[in-house]
């Protein structure tokens, strides 16, 4: 089943390197591949590639590793990684849908969802922090832009 990553989309978990278990607002599913071969698929869905999202988060912010992606930019679908995308254990999670995130433990953080859901994950709460802040960023800088362009139109 190839999926495609929604507005409704929170978080993809790897279950193990060729399957994913996807949490929507109100639904999960588990899909047979991995979290980057749904990124790549959805990006591809959207009219790009992984590839060319990622050069544009490297042109748009000068981030190399870990970067956020804009998965479709009209909805400012904007997922990032807990980890390096190659690693088996990377988590994807939906900027947009995180009410809040905190500290467990030195190496465990977690994120309160806006529907309600809570997922704790073993993620440092400063790395957590740091890729929460470089997607922010990228959102911040799309819509600058996209602002911009309708005031052009206009």
């Amino acid at each position: 089943m190839n999926y495609e990553i929604t507005y409704d989309t929170q978080i993809i978990l790897p279950i193990d390197e060729n399957s994913s278990k996807i949490i929507e607002n109100d639904s999960e599913y588990v899909v047979n591949n991995s979290t980057l071969n749904i990124l790549e698929h959805s990006c591809e869905y959207f009219g790009s590639s992984y590839e060319g999202r990622k050069e544009g988060t490297k042109k748009l912010l000068g981030i190399t590793h870990k970067s956020p992606i804009i998965v479709e930019e009209s909805r400012k679908i904007i997922f990032f990684p807990t980890s390096s995308p190659e690693n088996n254990n990377c988590i994807w999670i939906n900027l947009e849908k995180i009410e809040k995130y905190y500290k467990i433990n030195p190496k465990k953080s977690a994120i309160l969802f806006k529907n309600g859901d809570v997922i704790e994950f073993d993620v440092s709460y400063g790395s957590l922090t740091n890729q929460i802040l470089r997607a922010t960023r990228l959102k911040y800088i799309l819509e600058e832009r996209m602002t911009k362009k309708e005031e052009s139109i206009l």
